[in-house]
């Protein structure tokens, strides 16, 4: 019984770890679906299967805070940090199931673009919770989130100049209609990714 009451810090933020590296594989699927269509099916299974993974140990993140009488960090701070990085692979499934629902054969520069932008944001999220477990790295997890914050910005510039050319170019009101939401999907992707930035820069500044 005493043993459930105890300090389990090291898991929390193996956990967070875990899920960072879950959002990241998320995201090469992702490159790899916008620019590849030599297997659609396979790829969208694979990020299904990612996304079910990161849903597990969000669960299992979840229920540790309910077991956990000292928790390293605020228990609000705790499941919104894992609750908005599970929103991440939320959206990636979204953008593979869209993509597998309106049958698209190709898809344009623009949503290879964003694609890699989720990828960068995601890989930089994996970056700035790796250093959460020690506030001496504040510095550094702020200089991250906001470059992050930049990654989102980008991919907003992306979609915008995107919409325009689709709007101006496409004859086809159907395909239009289809790359619309890959476009606005993989953008929400990215603010997904903004949230945990601002969660996390929030955690260091109640903690530094």
């Amino acid at each position: 019984m005493f043993g459930r009451l105890m300090p389990q810090e090291g898991k929390f933020f193996d956990l967070f770890n875990q899920h960072a590296a879950l959002c990241v594989k998320g995201a090469q699927e992702m490159v790899g679906l916008m620019t590849h269509f030599d297997d659609l099916e396979t790829r969208t299974h694979a990020v299904e299967s990612i996304e079910k993974e990161a849903d597990k140990i969000t669960y299992t993140c979840v229920d540790l805070l309910h077991k956990t009488f000292i928790t390293p960090l605020d228990r609000d701070d705790i499941h919104k940090l894992i609750t908005s990085m599970d929103d991440i692979l939320d959206m990636m499934e979204d953008a593979a199931q869209t993509v597998s629902l309106y049958d698209l054969h190709a898809v344009t520069p623009e949503a290879a673009r964003l694609a890699e932008l989720c990828l960068s944001a995601c890989m930089k999220v994996q970056e700035a919770v790796a250093l959460l477990h020690d506030m001496g790295n504040a510095h550094q997890i702020v200089a991250i989130c906001e470059e992050i914050d930049r990654f989102e910005s980008d991919a907003d510039h992306v979609m915008r100049a995107a919409m325009s050319k689709l709007f101006r170019d496409e004859p086809d009101v159907r395909n239009l209609i289809k790359m619309k939401a890959i476009y606005e999907i993989l953008e929400t992707v990215t603010d997904r990714c903004e949230d945990v930035a601002n969660i996390v820069e929030g955690i260091v500044v109640e903690n530094a």
